[in-house]
């Protein structure tokens, strides 16, 4: 994956680090050791085909580090003892060896590479101080206990060195699932927000241009005028509906669209509410209470929303003609909005998902408000709903 944007890379760019690392040390290698092997024609057998081949067989084997790791890994200490056996010169002919391990620890096998390593080191103790040079291909290395430390060092170094790569992959990795995570998370938000607006507008207006459907259908020939008015509501809800929804999937299809033109609906627009109401049957009385303040878009936005989905239940599921909705501003942090209605329930079924309760509990607890909703105990219906308005509810 591309780290940077999470794009795939193609084959090809996958393929060429590995190409490039392993040309690389490769010739690293080769060029070392024998410039290396100037220096040691005293002590060391001169490089020949068979030394030239195994220097050569590490990088080559580094090309599958990252498919087969642990074959690599293996592979690579093998080439590097049967080099040091065969008494050629010293160079950095560990380096192969050194990618090999680094990328089976970082690929979690590190039992494998701690293995490979332990049996390299045994090897060169074993080739440097235990064997004799009759059992080897070159002179042995008689090498000094210094020598061996520093060996030592270096084995410790590349074990260390090696745990601090897998480490960093490792928070890497945790890092990049964690920023997909909270994508994923933003997304999943985005869309139940967009749920909520489709649904409270399309049962308002829905419910709306039932009713008012039905009515047409009853006075169309006895009383056409009032028929008449009855399709000019459905006209205008209908048209405001196709308007609402159309600015929501405008921003669900371009998320980095500018803004939209027309404002959030807010408590501005509480009359035409209450005059779609009207319209339905519904006598609506709004009553305020304390000094109205301005409020934040999202507060506005979900005030406007709860006493729209409140009132279309009200119409939707009693059979009370009369609704009261209930602005307290006394609070000087929050704003309680309260819709409520006599009752009683209606006996027919009307209908509906069962959501518009959840969807406004969402909404309210989005903003860190509470939300509470049942009968009331003289009958009817209660919905109250405690939203913030301070900067921190924004």
């Amino acid at each position: 994956m591309d780290t940077e944007s999470g794009r795939r890379r193609p084959p090809w760019a996958r393929a060429g680090r590995p190409l490039v690392s392993s040309v690389a040390i490769g010739v690293l290698q080769v060029v070392g050791s024998t410039v290396a092997g100037r220096h040691q024609a005293a002590d060391r057998v001169p490089l020949d085909a068979l030394g030239y081949g195994l220097l050569i067989a590490g990088p080559v084997l580094l090309l599958l580090r990252r498919s087969r790791p642990v074959p690599v890994v293996a592979g690579t200490a093998a080439l590097t003892l049967a080099y040091l056996a065969g008494g050629y010169p010293y160079g950095p002919v560990f380096a192969s060896f050194a990618v090999a391990y680094c990328a089976a620890v970082r690929g979690g096998h590190r039992t494998a590479a701690w293995l490979s390593l332990g049996l390299l080191y045994v090897g060169y103790l074993l080739f440097a101080f235990v064997l004799p040079a009759s059992w080897l291909r070159g002179p042995a290395v008689h090498s000094g206990w210094w020598q061996a430390l520093g060996v030592t060092a270096l084995a410790l170094l590349l074990a260390a060195v090696a745990e601090l790569m897998r480490f960093r992959g490792e928070q890497f990795a945790a890092r990049r699932a964690a920023r997909e995570e909270a994508q994923r998370r933003r997304a999943d938000e985005e869309r139940l927000r967009m749920a909520r607006e489709l649904h409270d507008i399309l049962a308002h207006s829905i419910s709306l241009i039932h009713l008012q459907a039905g009515v047409a259908l009853e006075l169309i020939d006895e009383q056409p005028e009032q028929a008449r008015t009855a399709l000019i509501t459905i006209k205008a809800a209908s048209k405001e509906a196709l308007g609402e929804i159309r600015q929501v999937l405008g921003t669900l299809r371009n998320p980095g669209a500018p803004a939209p033109r027309s404002p959030a609906p807010g408590l501005d627009r509480l009359a035409e509410l209450t005059a779609q109401a009207a319209h339905a049957g519904l006598d609506v009385a709004v009553r305020e209470v304390g000094g109205t303040r301005e409020l934040p878009t999202a507060t506005g936005l979900a005030a406007f929303r709860i006493v729209q989905e409140a009132l279309t239940n009200v119409i939707r599921h009693s059979v009370a003609r009369r609704a009261e909705v209930l602005l307290d501003w006394t609070a000087p942090d929050a704003l309680t909005v309260q819709v409520e209605d006599p009752g009683p329930a209606g006996e027919a079924d009307a209908g509906g998902s069962g959501t518009g309760l959840v969807g406004m509990r969402e909404r309210v607890t989005a903003l860190g408000g509470t939300l509470e909703a049942g009968p009331r105990a003289g009958g009817g219906f209660r919905v109250r709903a405690r939203l913030p308005t301070a900067e921190e509810g924004r």
